[in-house]
C-alpha cells in the first residue's frame, strides 16, 4: 500500500532546482513481529550533475531508501509515505508500468554484489543489450554494438570478445565495470550506486571511483553513492547526508561534515577510521553499543543510548524529545551549538588532525 501525506517542510533541505527531490520519506515493512521502520521521516535533494553520499551504518536504512526511489519494494508488505519527485514527477504513487519505463532510462542502479545481481544464464552483453533494446527499440546488431562500446569505456580489455563471455568469467572488478556498463546503457540522469567498491581491493576500489567521476562527467548524471566508508565518500561526493535508525542525523557538503562534524554519531563514525598520521599502536575508538531495533526504535534522539554526551543536556531531554534537522547545514541533536563546538574542540579534532 503506498500513501501520500504532506511533508514536513521544517525538515526539508532548501533547494530550488533539485532534480531529485525526497520529503519525509517514510518506508515500514510489515513483518511477523511487527511494524519495521526502516526509514522514518527522511528529507534530502539532488542536483543534476551532483554526487550525494549517504553514510551510516549498516540497517540505518540507506539501501531501503534508494530502493524506494527505484520502485523496488514489495508493496504488499510495504508501506511507503512521503514524497519522491524525479525531475518534477512524483514516484511514490506511480504505477509499476510507469516505474518500469523510468528504470533504466530515467534512473539506474548499481547493486552492491556484481555476481548476485547479473543473472548467470545469460552473457555480459546480453544483458547490457536487453534494457537498450527495451528503451530505445534499437535492433540486436545495434545493442550489441552498444555493449561493446559501453565495455570499452568501463575498461574491460577486449570487448569484442568478452561481449559474449558469462559473469562467471569475469573477476569480480571486472563484474563491477559490467554492472556499471549495465546501469549507463541507456544514460540515466541518475545513477544509485550501493557499496559499489565493497570487496574489491584497493587498486580496483580506486579505478572504480575514477571510473564513475570520469562518466558523470562525461553523461552529467546525478549520483547517489551509499556506502559506510567515508573514504569512498571524501573522494567521490559534494555532499553527505549521515543516517542513522532511519533518519538523517546530519547534512553537509563533504568539508563541512568531515572537516567539523557536528553530531555525536558522525564524530563516532570518523573516530573509528584508522589514519596514516596515527601511530601504529593508537587504538580505533568504536562507537559502543549496536544500533537499536528498527521495530522498537528509542523514545527521544535514536542515538542516545550509545551517546557519551546526553549528561551535558539538560530535563532528560536526549530521551524524551526526537531532535528535528533543520535546512542546510545541520545536525539533529540536543547540545546547543557552543557544547558541540567545545566537545569537537577538545576531543574530536586533535584525534582528526
Amino acid at each position: 500500500m503506498t500513501t501520500q501525506t504532506k511533508p514536513e517542510e521544517a525538515a526539508a533541505p532548501a533547494s530550488g532546482d533539485a532534480f531529485l527531490s525526497v520529503r519525509d520519506l517514510k518506508v515500514h515493512f510489515s513483518t511477523e513481529d511487527g511494524i519495521v521502520k526502516a526509514v522514518d521521516g527522511l528529507s534530502f535533494d539532488l542536483e543534476r550533475g551532483k554526487t550525494l553520499g549517504i553514510v551510516g551504518e549498516s540497517g540505518s536504512g540507506k539501501s531501503v531508501t534508494n530502493l524506494a526511489v527505484l520502485g523496488l519494494h514489495n508493496r504488499k508488505t510495504t508501506t511507503i509515505d512521503g514524497s519522491i519527485t524525479l525531475d518534477g514527477q512524483e514516484l511514490t504513487d506511480a504505477g509499476e508500468k510507469q516505474l518500469e519505463t523510468l528504470r533504466g532510462k530515467k534512473m539506474a542502479m548499481i547493486f552492491q554484489d556484481a555476481l548476485t545481481a547479473l543473472s548467470p544464464y545469460y552473457t555480459v552483453g546480453r544483458q547490457i543489450a536487453e534494457p537498450f533494446m527495451k528503451h530505445t527499440g534499437a535492433s540486436k546488431r545495434d545493442a550489441r554494438v552498444r555493449a561493446i562500446d559501453l565495455l570499452e569505456k568501463v575498461g574491460i580489455p577486449h570487448p569484442q570478445q568478452r561481449v559474449d563471455d558469462y559473469p562467471h568469467q569475469f573477476s569480480g572488478g571486472m563484474r563491477q565495470r559490467a554492472m556499471i556498463a549495465m546501469a549507463l546503457a541507456c544514460d540515466p540522469d541518475l545513477l544509485i550506486a550501493d557499496e559499489p567498491t565493497t570487496a574489491l581491493d584497493v587498486t580496483v576500489q580506486a579505478q572504480i571511483l575514477d571510473l564513475l567521476k570520469d562518466l558523470q562527467q562525461e553523461f552529467g548524471s546525478a549520483i547517489i553513492m551509499i556506502t559506510h566508508d567515508l573514504g569512498v565518500v571524501a573522494n567521490m561526493a559534494d555532499d553527505i547526508l549521515v543516517m542513522y535508525a532511519g533518519r538523517a542525523v546530519e547534512r553537509g557538503s563533504v568539508r563541512e561534515v568531515l572537516k567539523a562534524p557536528q553530531h555525536p554519531y558522525t564524530w563516532g563514525l570518523l573516530g573509528s577510521m584508522p589514519r596514516l598520521s596515527s601511530s601504529v599502536d593508537e587504538p580505533l575508538l568504536p562507537i559502543p553499543g549496536s544500533p537499536p531495533s528498527l521495530l522498537n526504535p528509542p523514545s527521544g534522539c535514536p542515538f542516545h543510548p550509545r551517546c557519551a554526551h546526553t549528561d551535558k543536556v539538560q530535563g532528560g531531554l536526549c530521551a524524551g524529545e526526537r531532535p528535528a534537522l533543520a535546512a542546510g547545514r545541520a545536525a539533529a541533536c540536543h547540545l546547543t551549538g557552543e557544547q558541540r563546538q567545545q566537545v569537537f574542540i577538545d576531543t574530536i579534532q586533535p584525534r582528526l588532525g
